[in-house]
């Protein structure tokens, strides 16, 4: 029987791809140890499948690359994962989104790939609680995340979207939540002996939460204790207004 041959391109195909993904190993190894297999597959975009045709274990292809695979055992600190992303957190005003996250890592920014977050941390609201634990006052900035989500109840109708606004009269600010922030303004209108401006209507479907979050945070503000007017800054209105729904 005649040999069968592969075609000549698809021997070299075979080849280069085999040595692509060993040289991708050894440009993406950070202070010599080799990445764990799904960062890899995140930094680099080369498929589990094209990896595993060439090295059924992760742990082979690092011992081609010239890798011992207990090098992925060492596990980074919080302060090396959290430190970064505090400043990234500063310099937004708020949490980073996974996305942002990977344009800065791409950019050169020292922090981690959001699948570390994501498997270290779990859900954002637990990394904003491990966050404000380490540095205690960006507690502000990633507040919304600490709010506690409503609870889920099986349903047929779907879940319904408020408003918690803001709205100034004069030289104070009123914090309230309606399902129609445009008619409560103007029934406001009517109760008061200044005219209302809406300055910021937050979308979102707890308005109660919400509503009880800002309400929190501005509590020393509150021009009486019982009211719903503040005294706020323009700080405290900028920090109202990043929000479009929460």
């Amino acid at each position: 029987m005649a040999e069968t041959k592969l075609p000549a391109c698809a021997t070299i195909s075979h080849v280069n791809s085999r040595e692509r993904i060993i040289g991708e190993i050894k440009r993406t190894a950070e202070d010599g140890k080799p990445l764990g297999r799904a960062r890899f597959v995140g930094e680099t975009g080369i498929g589990v499948g094209e990896c595993e045709r060439y090295w059924p274990r992760w742990s082979d292809a690092l011992r081609e690359a010239g890798f011992e695979p207990n090098a992925l055992n060492a596990r980074l600190s919080d302060d090396v994962i959290l430190a970064p992303l505090v400043d990234e957190i500063r310099r937004l005003g708020r949490m980073p989104s996974s996305r942002e996250l990977a344009i800065r890592r791409r950019d050169g920014a020292p922090v981690a790939s959001p699948t570390v977050y994501q498997r270290r941390y779990g859900s954002r609201a637990e990394l904003a609680r491990r966050v404000v634990a380490y540095c205690p006052d960006v507690a502000e900035l990633v507040g919304p995340l600490l709010v506690e989500p409503p609870v889920e109840r099986e349903t047929d109708h779907p879940v319904a979207i408020g408003d918690v606004y803001l709205i100034k009269s004069g030289r104070h600010y009123k914090i309230g939540r309606s399902n129609a922030a445009g008619r409560r303004e103007r029934e406001l209108a009517i109760q008061l002996p200044e005219r209302a401006t809406r300055v910021h209507t937050i979308k979102t479907d707890d308005p109660p939460g919400i509503e009880r979050y800002w309400h929190r945070r501005f509590a020393d503000k509150r021009v009486r204790p019982d009211a719903e007017w503040f005294s706020l800054t323009p700080a405290d209105v900028r920090a109202f207004k990043r929000h479009k729904f929460m």
